[in-house]
Order: structure tokens, then sequence, then C-alpha cells
């Protein structure tokens, strides 16, 4: 009995174990950016101002611990555009930070805690500072220590804000209902902008408010955004739901926050705070203007 040959014929040189070609292919060739690995820059953040860790800056010293929080010298800068940093600062009983000046950077301080003098000056619990761009800062606490938080703002050539350090205090400043907020969040409208002529203090170029929300039992402010300026916000006292971020509603994303916890907004971030503690609650808040790229002639 006879069988048929039979004929082998040679396969394409490409179609040789295409499985095993493109096992190959996939091991040589780059992994693709996990979605956790991938840049993007959130449209805000949030942590504690307690828990921040030390770093080096240019007012540190031994008896002048600084923590970056956001901006300079803190991880948080992607997302932020004309805030130069936000810290908080605290100065051992007769100590004193390092001797420095900001160039292109105007400052407004709250003072938390403790007693000191800048540039001589005296410094008590709930005053609020403006500081020009590049003033020769020399910070030092009497009896302490002293804790204040530092704000900073980008100061572009083309603007031009107050030229000497104002300070207050804001158990001077009164209370108020503003805009179209609800009468259960009451305003200490502390630090303006030059033009300004409701706030204790005008002099911000780049800074357009920096103020108190005093909110009642159950308060809130409403969440809102604004599309020309960034914003902070930290927690002096009380607890309550923070409302940070986008959603159909403008209240998706709502989370617990207490005293020291600090949020940056980037613009048009949606924002908000409502009281759910069984006490009054306090915010501190500070809005700038947003850097947008100037028209060319």
């Amino acid at each position: 009995m006879h069988y048929p040959k039979t004929v082998m014929k040679p396969a394409h040189p490409h179609a040789l174990h295409p499985p095993i070609l493109l096992t190959l292919a996939a091991l040589l060739a780059p992994p693709a950016p996990a979605a956790d690995d991938r840049a993007v820059d959130p449209s805000f953040y949030r942590t504690s101002s307690l828990t921040a860790p030390a770093a080096p800056t240019p007012l540190t010293t031994p008896a002048c611990q600084v923590q970056p929080i956001f901006g300079a010298d803190s991880p948080r800068t992607a997302a932020i555009r004309a805030l130069s940093r936000f810290a908080r600062i605290t100065v051992q009983s007769n100590g004193a930070c390092n001797p420095h000046a900001y160039p292109a950077e105007e400052q407004s301080w709250f003072i938390l805690s403790g007693q000191g003098t800048l540039n001589g000056r005296p410094l008590r619990p709930e005053d609020f500072l403006y500081i020009p761009v590049n003033e020769r800062i020399e910070l030092a606490a009497t009896s302490g220590p002293l804790v204040l938080l530092q704000f900073g703002y980008r100061v572009p050539p083309t603007r031009t804000g107050g030229k000497q350090i104002e300070i207050a205090n804001a158990n001077d400043v009164k209370k108020q209902v503003v805009g179209n907020h609800p009468p259960t969040t009451l305003y200490q409208l502390l630090i303006g902008d030059t033009r300004s002529t409701r706030d204790r203090i005008a002099a911000g170029a780049t800074l357009t408010s920096l103020f108190i929300m005093d909110f009642a039992l159950t308060g809130t402010n409403f969440p809102h955004h604004h599309d020309r300026e960034e914003e902070l916000y930290v927690v002096l006292d009380g607890t309550g739901d923070m409302v940070a971020g986008p959603g159909t509603n403008g209240v998706e994303g709502r989370f617990p926050a207490k005293a020291g916890d600090a949020y940056f907004l980037r613009l048009n971030t949606t924002v908000g705070f409502y009281n759910t503690s069984q006490a009054k609650a306090r915010i501190l808040a500070a809005r700038w203007l947003y850097p947008f790229p100037q028209p060319r002639n």
C-alpha cells in the first residue's frame, strides 16, 4: 500500500511561532507607565500643617524651625502658580531666625501663639502682617515658643504693593456678612489689595484677600469657586467637612477637617466648609491673583 508523500513547505519567516514573537516583543518593549506613576497636577492639595516635616530654609536656625507645607521647600509645588510658599514657623523662647529678604515676593503672616518681634516691632497672638517685596526680615521670640503661619506670593514687575511692614490684630477687626454668603459665617477682612476700601490693611500686589471666617454651629460659606484666583484654607479652630474639588453638583468632594488642616485650591476648584461640630469653627483663608499670560504687544 502506498501512501502519498507529504511535502513540507518552508514556513514564511514572519509566521514562525507568532505567539513567541509577540511575547518577545512584549518583553523587549518599555513598560507602559502605571496610572499612579504618571505626573498629573492635582486640582487641590490637602495636608496637616501640624505634622509637616521641618526643612532647611533661608530662615532656619537651631532655634527657628520652618515646616514648609505648600510651595518652596515642600513636596507640593506642581499645581501651584503664584503662591511662592506657605509654611509654619516656630521660634523657641529668646531664639531668632536667620535674617533674610525675599526678592519679588510679598508676604502675609498670622501669629498663632507666643510673643516676639519683627524688626524690633512687637508681635502677639492674632496679629496679622503685610511684608513688602525685598523687606529684610529679622524675626525673634521673646516669650515663646512663637508660632506663626507664613504666606508668600510672587509679585511680577508689572505690579506694585505696599512699601512698608504693616501690623494689626484680628481682635480689632469687625465680623460681618460678606457678599452672597449665608449669615451663619462671619468674615474678618484682614488684608486686601492696594485698592481695597474694606480690609483693615490695603497693601497687596498679588495678594487680594487675607481673611478669617467664623462659622456658627451648622454654619457654611456655601461651596463656590474663583476664576481669577488661587486660594488657601487653613483650619484654626474646630472641625467640619471641607469641600474641595470638582463635581456635577460642586460638593462631591467632602473631607473631614480639623484644626491645623490646610488646603491649597487651584483656579476654578470648588471650595467650601460645613461646620459639623458642636462648637464654632474658624478658618484663615488667603486668595491671590493667578498669573495669566500677558498679551504680547
